[in-house]
């Protein structure tokens, strides 16, 4: 299993520019924010993810995966609703 450092470099790789977080929750569960370093504006923060399955870069690959569609969705979302502003 990657620490935690590891994985926040291996993210970070992944979707610069962005900054990312990643922190353990009581539940030993994994909290990621995806975020601009310099405005501090979030634009992903998906939490209850299981630390215990990111063993392998496989799994830390899919992650990656599961996290670009949802920044992609999330993008997606934002500029429909400027549209209807």
């Amino acid at each position: 299993m990657m620490n935690l450092a590891q994985l926040r470099i291996e993210l970070e790789r992944s979707f610069a520019p962005l900054a990312c977080e990643c922190s353990v929750d009581g539940d030993h569960s994994l909290t990621v924010k995806l975020y601009h370093a310099g405005s501090g504006q979030v634009d992903l923060v998906i939490s209850g993810l299981d630390l215990g399955s990111l063993r392998t870069q496989e799994s830390v690959d899919a992650l990656i995966g599961e996290l670009r569609y949802e920044l992609d969705s999330n993008s997606l979302r934002s500029s429909r609703d400027q549209d209807l502003a």
